[in-house]
């Protein structure tokens, strides 16, 4: 297959992933800014969901301070983030375009769909009426693409690449979520609190885990109250978890073994060793260590391997 071709599949499936994933930390935002809190933890909130983004220094150079509107729009349709929900699915749209013959007509119809419904909306002001409906229609329509590339497309490589981008994405972006939330409850997780910290945390952590749509996965697994130790098992390691690290770099390594050539396998080998680290962990080792220095470790693993598919596989890295 054309390293081109391959280039603008892989792409076009991260930016629609990278799109759904903003919705989802913008909603868990939203949803737990909503909640009973002093202006200063709900400032240090926003400030920690662009600093997971890596977009705090490019916010700072248009905004004086961290207002919760102005980050939602920053994140939303700034068209000069190349970040922003509107840039992303903009992204994904023309890449999808760039290699109209590698998809079927449903795929393809589903990109372009997506994106001019989203500029109806955001002219609309659909977005300031209702953030949550709009969040909620973003992942739908991520859902949709992925559900139409699995009942449509021919499994053969362009398949597997448009796979691929999808699921490293994924894993970059969850291990993103976890590492701020867990961040921003600097609280001591797993010492006493009181009765409105529990409750508080109960909220948040229900926040989160509807983000990542694990809230009923958590009820079925674990038939308890949210624990944060269990929320990041979850999250990090349950293989049945669909948006878990061990599941997307299951995917990951998966994909990679259908596309492999002549210069892949030190990139297989990494990305099967990142995926032998998530069978074999457990949590409470993670825990011991730092939940913090451990996904710091696992992104920087992740976009070694992004950057390793791009050079086997791929015209030059975007």
């Amino acid at each position: 297959m054309l390293s081109r071709t391959a280039d603008h599949l892989y792409w076009m499936s991260r930016y629609t992933e990278r799109a759904e994933n903003t919705a989802r930390m913008l909603d868990v935002n939203y949803q737990t800014s909503l909640l009973p809190q002093s202006a200063e933890v709900a400032k240090y909130g926003w400030q920690g969901l662009l600093s997971i983004s890596e977009l705090l220094p490019s916010y700072n150079k248009k905004h004086d301070q961290i207002l919760p509107n102005e980050v939602m729009e920053f994140m939303v349709k700034d068209e000069d983030n190349p970040s922003s929900i509107l840039s992303c699915l903009r992204a994904a749209r023309e890449n999808a375009r760039a290699v109209r013959g590698a998809l079927t007509t449903e795929a393809w119809e589903t990109q372009n769909t997506t994106w001019l419904e989203v500029n109806r909306m955001l002219r609309a002001g659909e977005f300031e009426r209702d953030p949550a409906q709009f969040f909620e229609w973003v992942k739908f329509r991520s859902h949709l693409s992925r559900g139409v590339t699995l009942g449509t497309m021919l499994q053969d490589e362009a398949f597997y690449f448009s796979r691929l981008g999808t699921f490293l994405e994924r894993a970059d972006n969850t291990a993103r979520l976890v590492d701020v939330k867990f961040h921003a409850l600097n609280s001591e997780f797993f010492g006493a609190a009181t009765e409105e910290d529990q409750e508080y945390d109960f909220y948040h952590w229900s926040a989160i885990l509807r983000s990542v749509s694990a809230f009923e996965v958590y009820r079925k697994v674990y038939r308890d109250v949210i624990k944060p130790e269990r929320v990041a098992e979850l999250l990090i390691l349950r293989a049945d978890m669909p948006r878990s690290l061990h599941a997307s770099l299951h995917e990951v390594v998966g994909n990679l073994a259908k596309v492999a050539n002549d210069q892949s396998a030190e990139t297989q080998r990494r990305a099967g060793k990142l995926l032998a680290d998530l069978q074999y962990a457990r949590v409470d080792e993670i825990l011991a260590t730092g939940l913090h220095a451990y996904l710091t470790q696992f992104l920087d693993r992740v976009n070694e391997l992004g950057g390793r598919i791009s050079q086997d596989f791929l015209v030059p890295a975007h």
